[in-house]
C-alpha cells in the first residue's frame, strides 16, 4: 500500500503570514455562545448546563438542541421572568431554589455550569458569585462554575473557549517533578479521541490528558511540565488561561486533513523526543487510508471555487485543507477572528494572494459574494437559504462543528462535507 508525504514547513515560501487582512465592522451573521452548549453537554458526561436568561434565549437553545439530541438532555433553563429584569424579586433565591430541586433531581451531576443568556447587567445577576455560593453550598458533591453565552459577548464557538477557560482555575497544580504530559485541548468526538491516543501511544506518548475530559472528576494537573495542543482554533481565552499557569504551547497546523494532521502530530513527536523512524510507522497506515478517500473527493473538488463567510473560527485551517489537498479556488476566506499567534502555520500554508477578511459587515461581504460567483459558499444558516435561493450552492458552517471532521480517518468524511452539496446541485440540475 502506497503512502503520500506532505511537507511540514513552519512557513511555506508564498503564503499568507504577512498577507493583508480586511477588518470589517456592521452588521454579522452568527449564532450566539450558547450553542456550544450542544456539543460540550455530550462531552462531558456528567456536567450539565443551567441556562440563566429570557424566554427568548429558553427558546433558543431548546429549538436549536432539541432538534440534534435525542437522549435525555442534560441542559435546561432558568428563566429570569418581568419582575427579575425590574429588580423586584430577589432572583438569587429563585436561583438556589432551582438548583435545589435540579441536584435533587438528578443526583448523578458533578459539574454544573450556569450560563449566562444576558450580561449581568441585563439579568440583575452576577452569576460569578452565585456560582462561588453554590459550589460552597454543594461541595463536595457538586462543583458549580459560570460562563458567559451570551449574543452580546460570545459568538457561535466562542461558547465552547468560555465553558473551558472557566474549568482552569480548578485543575490542580502539577508537582514540580512531575514528568511531561500531553494536553489536548478542544472538544473532540470520543472516537476521534480514542483514534488520536492509538497513534500516540504508537509513537511513544503515554501521558496524554484531553481536555475537556469525559469526566469531570478527571482533572489533569497543570504547571511548566504540560506541554499545550490545540485541537480547535477558537481557544483562545483557554489557551491563555493554561499558558498562565505554565503549560507550554506547541505551535501547530490543526488536525483537518492528512497535512494537518500530520503537522500537528509532528508537533508532539518532536516535543516528546520520538524518533522519525517511529512517527513515520505510526502515521504511515492511517495516512494511506485518508489519501485513498481525498482521491475520490478531488474527483468532485478540484477547480471548483469557494467562499467563506465568517462564521466558526474554522474557515482558514478548512480553506488550508480544501485548497491544498483537495485543489479548491480560494474566493474569501472570513473568519470572525484571526488570532495571528495561533494560526501562524495555518497562514503560512495558505496559497499566496488568499482574500482574508476579519469580522463581518454583513451587506458587504454578500456583495462580494455575488460578484464573485463561487461555486460553493460556507455560511451561516440564516444566510443559506437566501443565497440558495439566488442559484448559489452552500455548506451550513455549523455542520462541521457538530460533525467529528479531525484526523486521518476523519478526512474521506470531511471531504465529502463538501462533495455533498455539489453533488446535490448537480443532480438537481440534470
Amino acid at each position: 500500500m502506497s503512502t503520500v508525504a506532505f511537507p511540514i514547513p513552519v512557513k511555506a515560501a508564498g503564503g499568507c503570514s504577512d498577507a493583508p487582512v480586511l477588518r470589517e465592522r456592521g452588521q454579522h451573521e452568527v449564532f450566539c455562545g450558547l450553542t456550544g452548549i450542544i456539543w460540550l453537554h455530550r462531552k462531558i458526561q456528567d456536567a450539565f448546563f443551567l441556562v440563566v436568561g429570557s424566554r427568548t434565549c429558553a427558546h433558543l437553545i431548546q429549538s436549536a438542541a432539541g432538534v440534534m439530541i435525542f437522549a435525555e438532555p442534560r441542559f435546561a433553563t432558568a428563566i429570569i421572568d418581568e419582575r427579575d429584569l425590574a429588580g423586584l424579586a430577589d432572583a438569587n433565591t429563585e436561583l438556589d431554589r432551582v438548583v435545589g430541586q435540579l441536584l435533587a433531581r438528578r443526583p448523578e451531576i458533578k459539574l454544573l455550569f450556569l450560563v449566562g443568556s444576558c450580561p449581568s447587567e441585563v439579568i440583575k445577576l452576577d452569576l460569578s458569585r452565585a456560582a462561588s455560593r453554590l459550589s460552597a453550598q454543594h461541595s463536595p458533591s457538586v462543583r458549580v462554575l459560570n460562563y458567559s453565552g451570551s449574543g452580546i459577548e460570545t459568538t457561535f464557538t466562542q461558547g465552547e473557549d468560555a465553558c473551558l477557560a472557566s474549568m482552569v482555575p480548578e485543575l490542580p497544580t502539577q508537582a514540580a517533578d512531575a514528568a511531561q504530559e500531553l494536553m489536548v485541548v478542544g472538544t473532540l468526538a470520543d472516537v476521534v479521541e480514542d483514534q488520536f491516543i492509538r497513534l500516540f501511544t504508537h509513537m511513544g506518548i503515554e501521558r496524554v490528558r484531553f481536555f475537556p475530559p469525559r469526566r469531570a472528576a478527571d482533572q489533569a494537573p497543570v504547571g511548566p511540565n504540560t506541554r499545550l495542543l490545540l485541537a480547535q482554533p477558537f481557544l483562545a481565552d483557554t489557551a491563555r488561561a493554561l499558558q498562565a499557569r505554565g503549560a507550554q504551547l506547541l505551535s501547530a497546523p490543526f488536525p483537518l486533513g492528512i497535512e494537518g494532521t500530520t503537522a500537528w502530530l509532528q508537533a508532539a513527536a518532536t516535543a516528546f523526543g520520538v524518533p522519525a523512524q517511529r512517527f513515520a510507522s505510526a502515521v504511515s497506515a492511517p495516512t494511506a487510508r485518508a489519501a485513498a478517500a481525498l482521491a475520490r473527493a478531488k474527483l468532485h473538488l478540484a477547480g471548483k471555487s469557494i467562499f467563506f463567510f465568517p462564521d466558526s473560527q474554522l474557515e482558514i485551517p478548512l480553506a488550508r485543507f480544501l485548497a491544498r489537498e483537495l485543489g479548491m479556488r480560494l474566493l474569501e476566506v472570513g473568519t470572525p477572528y484571526l488570532h495571528r499567534q495561533h494560526m501562524a502555520q495555518e497562514l503560512a500554508l495558505l496559497p499566496e494572494g488568499t482574500f482574508l477578511s476579519e469580522g463581518q459587515h454583513v451587506e458587504n461581504q454578500l456583495d462580494r459574494c455575488r460578484a464573485a460567483h463561487p461555486d460553493m459558499v460556507v455560511c451561516g444558516l440564516g444566510l443559506a437559504n437566501p443565497l440558495e435561493s439566488e442559484g448559489m450552492t452552500t455548506k451550513w458552517a455549523i455542520e462541521l462543528v457538530f460533525t467529528p471532521i479531525q484526523g486521518f480517518d476523519q478526512a474521506g468524511d470531511l471531504a465529502e462535507l463538501f462533495t455533498r452539496p455539489l453533488v446535490r446541485r448537480m443532480r438537481l440540475a440534470a
